[in-house]
């Protein structure tokens, strides 16, 4: 689960760390009283979408490409204008997709006078097994080109999942970024407050970027991005109430409220598998006979009729899905079974694309015979192979 910057910032604040005033604004006119709020000194103007790459943004359908999501403003009119503008048109990022993604909300933020811009977050590192705290100097919107091209400036430090950050490898990592004097104790009280958050709300990933250094040498939270693990919203009703469901995909919204496993893709192929290494498998064999999946979807192993039903019902929602390929491993649910849901869910949805369908495994014969006899339009297949071969076909056709 994302939630947006102001929120994360809201989060980090109560940790101890320090970031700039902001108001956060539904409208233009809400906008322009957040100014005057702030006494008419310069603001920044803030998209509140969850994808990165803001500030190097467009607005699809504005004339002006070089406008970008955030905005630094020092006059009321502007402020009206560049508002305006965000609330109506989509905006298009590296992350968004050209569809771009609405703009429901801007954070007003008081203006910084930055000297320098640092990166820190925290994150889990699969090679160490336990989080990490990793910071770089070279903060800011080009922080994935420095990853790539100069690794070497990025410092990580494993963490203890039972002690979180110890004072002394914050103090250190502030050495390492260059801070002395009093700012190294500045520095030392944001990392800790975004590893507390980090372990405390159990996040996948936990970013500030960039943390900033103001003229006056005071540290502040300029930027904040936050993931929580699904899985572990059940101990934190507190992080739920953030979540904007208008923000997120509706087919992937609609998928979680029955218990699947769903990720919207770019491709034409449906797929519906249980399991989901076999489902990143299925993927991965059709890319390999030259189709495109349309999303990764794992019932699971206990899937009955109704999720069944309802997997089919959101792979047909997409106009793109020129066909679908059905991909079972019978183990804790039988074969059988899963023939019996897919005709019945048939039945139901009465779809219109070409379905491939391969079963393998406890009560398979009995499971294909169903299909065969059921006088369904099913393609069945032999192994996988064979289904990618023809699932392709069939959306090619």
């Amino acid at each position: 689960m994302k939630i947006h910057e102001y929120q994360a910032k809201e989060l980090l604040a109560a940790a101890g760390a320090p970031v700039p005033p902001g108001i956060v604004a539904k409208s233009a006119a809400e906008a322009v009283a957040a100014f005057d709020k702030f006494g008419g000194k310069p603001v920044v103007l803030k998209c509140q979408v969850h994808a990165g790459g803001r500030g190097k943004g467009h607005f699809k359908g504005y004339a002006d490409a070089k406008l970008g999501g955030v905005k630094f403003l020092t006059k009321k009119e502007d402020v009206q204008k560049v508002a305006e503008v965000y609330l109506k048109h989509p905006l298009v990022t590296k992350q968004t997709g050209e569809e771009g993604q609405k703009v429901s909300k801007i954070l007003v933020q008081d203006a910084a006078d930055i000297a320098k811009e640092y990166y820190v977050a925290m994150v889990l590192d699969r090679a160490f097994g336990v989080p990490i705290l990793m910071a770089s100097a070279e903060g800011g919107t080009e922080i994935e080109e420095v990853a790539e091209k100069n690794p070497e400036l990025i410092f990580k430090e494993p963490v203890s999942p039972e002690l979180g950050l110890l004072p002394f490898q914050a103090r250190d990592m502030a050495v390492k970024l260059g801070f002395a004097g009093d700012q190294i104790a500045q520095a030392e009280k944001i990392m800790l407050a975004l590893s507390k958050v980090f372990l405390d709300k159990d996040c996948s990933i936990a970013e500030i970027n960039p943390l900033v250094v103001t003229k006056e040498g005071t540290l502040l939270v300029l930027d904040a991005k936050m993931n929580f693990d699904d899985n572990a919203l059940f101990r934190h009703p507190d992080v739920e109430k953030l979540r904007d469901e208008t923000e997120e995909n509706p087919a992937e919204l609609r998928a979680a409220r029955s218990g699947l496993s769903f990720i919207s893709l770019q491709g034409n192929i449906g797929c519906l598998v249980n399991g989901a290494g076999l489902a990143m498998s299925t993927m991965d064999i059709i890319k390999y006979h030259g189709g495109a999946p349309a999303n990764f979807l794992d019932v699971g192993g206990g899937a009955n009729k109704d999720q069944v039903t309802e997997a089919l019902r959101i792979l047909l929602s997409d106009e793109n899905v020129k066909a679908v390929l059905i991909n079972i491993f019978g183990g804790i649910m039988k074969c059988d079974t899963i023939a019996a849901a897919v005709i019945a869910a048939f039945q139901e949805v009465k779809p219109k694309v070409p379905f491939v369908v391969r079963l393998e495994g406890t009560n398979v014969e009995q499971g294909r015979k169903m299909l065969q006899q059921s006088g369904l339009n099913l393609t069945p297949a032999t192994d996988l192979t064979d289904a990618a071969k023809k699932v392709v076909a069939a959306a090619k056709a």
